[in-house]
Parts: C-alpha cells; structure tokens; sequence
C-alpha cells in the first residue's frame, strides 16, 4: 500500500492544484486506480532508491578521493577548479603529459614537441601538489581517527547481530503483534515524500518558472518531454545559484554554509554530467546516424518527425539505444587500437583500461569548461566518422550501384516470416556469435596491424606508430634501458616536486607503459596529414566492403530459395556475414595446414568432418527441434489465449515459433547458469566446458537433448490427448470442448506455477518451524563420530544433539 500511497502522493505534488493537495488524505484511502497507482509508486520508489544511494557513493568519491581545491581553500572556484591529481589521466595516459616536459635526448626531444595540449596545464597542477602535502597528511589522520572510531565501535557487533536477528518477516508485517510496521511504513512515505520534494519538486518548478518567464513554454511543450526538460533546466539554475551563493559564502567568510554550497553545487554538477554523457551524447548519435543513413532505407526527414510524434518515447529510446551500441564498439575498437600502437599515439583519447582512470573524479574536480570541450571534441569526432563511415558510402553506391540501394526494412514483406523474430534472433544469436568468436577479433587485429606496418613504412612513421622496438629484438632491449635511464635522470626534479609527485612515479613505473619516445622524420606535420588521408581513404573502403558484400552475397543466397520476393535486408545480411565468416576461416584454416603435408591435411580433414557431423546432429537436436517444440509452446501457452478470440482458429507459422523459440531457449539456459545448482545446469556447464573440439554426442543426447525433449512432448501432448480424447467421451457440448481445447494449456500452466509456489511455501514453511523449534528449545549440540552398523555390533544409541520440554 505505501507504494500506491507514494503514486499518488507524487501525482498531488505535479497536479500544481491546490484542490489536490486538500484531497490528498481521502486520495490516498481510496481504492480507485489501485493497480496503476500501485506501479507508478513501485518506480517512484525504486528511481528515489537508486538516487539515495548514487548519493551516498558519491559522497564516498568524495571522502576517499579527496573534495577539489576550490572547496578545500577559501579561493573562489575559477582559480583552482581546473587543477588535481587526478586530472593527468583525463587526456591520456599520465606518462604522456610528464614525459614531453623532460625530453632524455635529441631524438626523445622530437617526440615530444605538440604531443600533448594539456602539458602546461600539467605543469601548473605539479606546483599546486606541493601544497596538498599537508591537507595528505591531514587526511592520513583524519582517516586514522575514522578507523579508530570504527575500531571502538566493533565491541557491539553481537548486539547488531542480535538486532537483525529480531527484524523478521512477522515484525515487518506486525503479525507478531506490535506496531512497529506501522512506524517502518511512516519513515519510508515521510523520507520518500521529502525525497521527491527537494530532488524532484523544486527543480520541476523552478525550471517551470523560469521557462515561462523567458517565453519558452510552447517549445518546450512541443518536445513531448516537458517534465524532463523542464526538470533538467531548473537543475542547471540551481547549479548556477549554488555556485553564485557558494562565491558569497566565500567572500564573507562563512565556512560551514560554503562548504555546505560547494558539496550541493558538486552533487547537481555529477548529476547533469552524468545525464549528458549517458542520456544526451548516445541519443546526439543516435539520431546523427539516422540522418544519415536516410538515404540507405529510402527514407526522409518528414518519415522520422511522424514516427517521432506517433511515438516520441519510443523513438528516442531507439535513438539512444542505436547511439549507445554505436559508441559502445567505438570504445572497443579504440583498445583493440592501443593493443597495436605504440603507447603515447593516441593521447589525446582516454584510456579505460588505465587504473588510475576514474570518470567520476573527473567529473568531480575537472570545471565545467573542460567538460564542455570534451562533449563538443567528442560530437565532433563521432560526427565526422559516421559521415565518414555511411554518409559518403551511401552516396558512392548510390552513384555506382544504383539498383543495389535501398535496403528492404519493412515490418510487412511478401516474404512469408516474421521479421521482427528475425530481427530478434539476429540481435541476439547471430551478432553475439560472431562478436564472441575470438578469431575475428584476432583477424580484426591483424587487419589493424598490417595496415600499420605498411602506412608506416610508406611515410617513414614505423617508429611513431610501432615504436622501435617492433625492428629488432636487440634494438628493443637496449632502447627499454635508454628509456629505463633516462626516466632516472628525469626522476630527480619530479621527486623532489612533492610526495604526491613521487608516489605518481611509483605507480607508474609498476604499470603499464604509457609512453615511448619515437624517432622523428622530416616533414613529419605533412606526414601525419598523409597519414590521416590515408586512414580516411581506407575507412571509408572498408565501410565500402561491409555495406556491400555481405548484403550482396546474402541477396545472391536467398534468391535460390525465395526466388523474386523481397525480404529483410537483416536476413540477407545475417546470411553473408556468416558466409564470408565461413570462407574466411576455412581459408586461413587451409593456409595453416600447408605447410603440414597432405597426409597431415587428410587427417585434419577427417576429424573436422567427423566434428562437423556431431556438430549437425546436437544443433538438429538443440538449436532446432528444442526451439521449435519451445517456440510452439509458448505460442499455446501464452500468445494464442491472449491474441485470438474463442470464435477464431488459431494460425502457427513454425518458422516463427522457432525464431522466438530461440530467443526463449537462450533466455532459460542463461537464467539456469545464473540459478542454484541442479542437474539441467550442471549438464550445461559440462557441455560448455568440453567445447565443440571435445563434443559428446553421446552425453548431450542422453543427458540434455532427450530429457529436455521428452518433457517439451509430454507439455505439448499430454494436453492435447485430455482435450481431444478424453473430453469428448465425457458428453460435454461443442463450446465446452472448443474452451477446453482452447484453454487447457494456460489451466495447466497455471497449475504447474501454483504447485511450484505451494511447493516452495511448505519448504519454507518447515525451515521456519524447524527455526523456531531450534530457537525456543534447542539446549546444545556436539559433534560424534559417524559408526557404520554392522551385524555384530550393537547399535549404539542415538546422540542426544537437543533436548526439549
């Protein structure tokens, strides 16, 4: 009930009537919209939960990461704000921005000239670091006296103990008599209540206001998103009147209330970042990408704006979606960079693979300056490589291929399938499998360091982009103890900076390497222009490829077996991927074996085709059969009684069933590895641990596919065989054996659940009982050898491990 109670008193506040608020005691006994109350209150609830404690996170960023400048010193929060220790990793690596200030030799002076934009900024926050010695000190102690405290207080751990130990379920729910639900039930509403007040409420309305002062309300109202919009301006307000107050505080000396300013200021601060850099850039790519890919789906502006004002949340959850998974494989494509080049290339991107690296203290102490011009660096880029990647590829196949474009993406085809299933099963089966095989992304790999070799041996950029140690093993051991050397000649006048300095050198020395000086051509600006040229020219290449290949062959494939008909440009991509996967790898397989002879060939081919041939018969079995019987299942069980009337015949598409059959079958199989231990898990695992090299064809069937069949034939027989056999004989009318036939599959369903759920209450049940026996009567236990009996011997009698009354 507290949940309803919260839905409504949520809906009072943004009612803005004061009939409302009068109506609020009597709203709240009401029993009207109880359902719909009682969901809305679940997410009320659950979004002030998740807010409390990103709260209490971030106050413990705060306290372990140390508060900025401008909050510990009394100095307005221009002066300092852009300077910390933890700012270095911010543009790369923190070796990138020390190494290019303390060049060892000529040739490392070359590097490191431009390498880095940040490097004054760098030098400035070294000589800040000397001033926070003592505020490390200080907070040594203060995290010493915080232990110590903590330390007096473990002497009541038992009573803790024996405090959790008397909050039950009968306490909570006073059916052990007492009250004290009900004051449980008044602290969560009353700190719920206060909660949506002050995080929700005020700046709802202080956005309000000021957005209907300034003229903007009709525009606002245009975006279908008027609460979150308005929301997030009265946020960006009161960070404006925070820091404003938070300069006053601090000019007339006020400590406490400036602090107090300073850590509100920080906490809306991290809220708005948090918004734009997950909420706002993913959706800016989102719909960049649309845009520019209109043209491949033979689509226009006008198309989008009507399925925005149909479905504005939908569309920009998809939008967003498309724009995360986007920026997602971007970050992944950038590791897989730094895997290949030489540590210190791309500087200017953040690693998050670096230890040190900690959005939220960046977000924390970096100004909001700073912030922005990584969002609009960030926009910027992203924004170029999609133009780069399909908008300019689009228009080339346009030109060339003029027949080839657009692609087929209607929801209604005339080929005979659901596409939505198979938009389903690509997204989650095929994708994944070919992602997860660790031979693309080796192939990827060698793609990437290929064309590194060759541009940069093209324009004399081997050293810069590979480093010298990629020409010889020698040359690599002696340039790592040049590099070893000259750090220890530059250590010196970075220890003697500060402590702080010193223990940076530590860390950094321990970690992963996070620059190497290069060897400098002539005319390297024009170099590194070519080589951005060059990079541009093969991506746009490779997108060339990607667009058109696969979809090519796919089209090419599925001709044979839908003739002229149009299908999904999915199925067809599905497809050649998978067929170019294939070729790929059978080519390099082939290339592999070469060298082996042709009797090792013979060999190989012969246990593979052995492979293959189990292979075929465990996915006939698990990726065919058991998805079809699951897929029809479910079709009778749930989509069938929701879907068609009783007056109707049910329609089943097997090839439908089967795709969704899929998706459910991946669906239980992940929640049974995640589940307790029994014996369908137990018998996954073993066949994930064996492998396809080392399949079983014999365990799998006896032990997987023949249970598992067998209970999905029983679900779907024994039903059927009651409604049309056993029915009839009883002498009931037409309409009761078309319900019955209808609806036997839910009853039975519901049946099922409701002798799980009987099942599992008894098993509780006994535990409590068997509890509380223990607690009230329960003297003492002892521990006896384990005698087996045997005819000889006397049965010894029985331990006494419990006495009871």
């Amino acid at each position: 009930m507290d949940t309803a109670e919260e839905g409504r008193i949520y809906k009072c506040l943004f009612t803005g009537s004061v009939s409302s608020l009068l109506t609020l005691p009597l709203d709240m006994l009401s029993t009207d919209n109880l359902l719909a109350d009682c969901l809305q209150g679940c997410f009320v609830v659950t979004c002030t939960l998740c807010a409390f404690i990103s709260l209490v996170w971030l106050r413990e960023q705060i306290v372990h990461g140390g508060a900025p400048i401008w909050l510990e010193h009394a100095a307005p929060p221009f002066n300092a704000a852009g300077h910390h220790h933890n700012e270095a990793p911010a543009g790369g690596n923190g070796a990138e921005n020390v190494a290019p200030d303390q060049p060892a030799n000529p040739p490392a002076e070359n590097v490191v000239v431009g390498e880095n934009p940040d490097a004054q900024d760098d030098q400035a926050e070294e000589e800040e670091e000397d001033n926070e010695e003592e505020e490390d000190a200080g907070g040594e102690d203060a995290a010493d006296a915080n232990n110590g405290a903590q330390d007096d207080m473990n002497w009541n751990a038992l009573e803790w103990d024996r405090a959790a130990e008397e909050l039950t379920w009968e306490r909570m729910l006073g059916l052990d008599g007492s009250l004290v639900f009900l004051e449980h039930v008044f602290w969560v509403v009353s700190l719920n209540t206060l909660f949506i007040l002050v995080f929700a409420f005020c700046p709802y309305h202080i956005g309000h206001f000021s957005l209907v002062g300034l003229g903007f309300e009709e525009h606002v109202q245009a975006s279908h998103f008027e609460g979150l919009i308005t929301t997030i301006v009265g946020y960006i307000l009161l960070a404006i009147t925070l820091i404003i107050c938070h300069g006053l505080a601090t000019l007339v000396k006020f400590h406490r209330s400036r602090r107090l300013l300073g850590v509100c200021y920080i906490v809306v601060k991290v809220s708005l970042l948090v918004v734009v850099e997950i909420g706002v850039f993913p959706l800016i790519c989102g719909w960049w990408l649309d845009i520019c890919s209109l043209e491949m789906f033979d689509a226009t502006l006008k198309d989008r704006e009507l399925s925005f004002q149909s479905a504005p949340g939908t569309t920009m959850f998809l939008h967003w979606l498309v724009g995360m998974v986007y920026v997602f494989y971007f970050a992944s494509f950038i590791l897989l960079l730094r895997e290949v080049l030489r540590p210190g290339v791309l500087w200017f991107l953040r690693n998050l693979n670096d230890p040190d690296f900690n959005p939220v203290q960046e977000m924390i102490h970096l100004p909001i300056y700073r912030h922005l011009r990584r969002f609009i660096l960030s926009v910027i880029v992203f924004g170029s490589i999609v133009l780069l990647m399909l908008w300019l590829p689009i228009r080339i196949i346009k030109s060339l291929l003029p027949n080839f474009l657009p692609y087929n993406v209607m929801l209604y085809s005339d080929a005979p399938v659901s596409e939505l299933s198979l938009e389903l099963l690509l997204l989650q089966v095929v994708l994944p499998a070919l992602l997860e095989q660790g031979h693309t992304r080796q192939w990827l790999k060698g793609l990437v360091r290929a064309w590194t070799v060759t541009a940069g041996y093209l324009l004399d950029l081997h050293s810069y982009l590979l480093g010298d140690q990629e020409e010889n093993e020698n040359s690599a051991n002696q340039q790592v103890n040049n590099n070893q050397h000259a750090r220890n000649n530059n250590a010196i006048p970075v220890v003697g900076e500060g402590l702080h300095a010193a223990h940076q050198a530590i860390l950094q020395q321990g970690g992963p390497v996070g620059f190497q000086p290069y060897r400098r051509p002539l005319n390297f600006p024009l170099r590194i222009f070519l080589l951005i040229v060059f990079m541009c020219i093969t991506l746009l290449i490779a997108s060339l490829i990607c667009l058109t290949l696969p979809v090519f062959a796919g089209r090419w494939l599925m001709s044979f077996w839908t003739g002229t008909a149009k299908i999904h440009e999915l199925y067809t991509a599905a497809c050649g991927l998978y067929v170019c996967w294939l070729t790929i790898r059978a080519v390099t397989v082939l290339v592999a074996w070469m060298p082996q002879g042709r009797r090792v060939i013979f060999q190989k081919v012969k246990e593979w085709s052995l492979m293959i041939m189990k292979t075929l018969i465990v996915a006939v079995l698990l990726a065919g059969v058991v998805p079809l019987l699951l897929g029809l299942l479910f079709e009778l069980v749930i989509v069938a009684p929701l879907r068609v009337p009783l007056d109707q015949t049910p329609l089943f598409y097997p090839w439908q069933d089967w795709a969704l059959g899929v998706l459910h079958a991946k669906i239980i199989a992940a929640i049974t590895l995640m589940g307790p231990q029994w014996w369908l898990k137990t018998v996954i695992e073993q066949v994930y641990a064996n492998g396809i090299r080392n399949i079983d064809l014999h365990y799998i069937i006896r032990k997987l596919a023949a249970p598992v069949i067998s209970v999905l034939l029983l679900s779907l027989c024994v039903p059927y065989v009651i409604a049309s056999g056993v029915v009839p004989l009883l002498g009931v009318t037409a309409e009761m054996q078309n319900l019955v036939h209808r609806r036997i599959y839910p009853f039975l369903l519901m049946v099922v659940v409701l002798m799980g759920i009987l099942s599992f209450q008894v098993r509780q049940f006994k535990r409590l009982y068997e509890h509380i026996k223990n607690d009230k009567y329960l003297v003492g236990q002892r521990l006896v050898n384990y005698e087996r009996k045997s005819g000889k011997q006397g049965t010894s009698p029985p331990p006494a491990q419990s006495s009871q009354e």
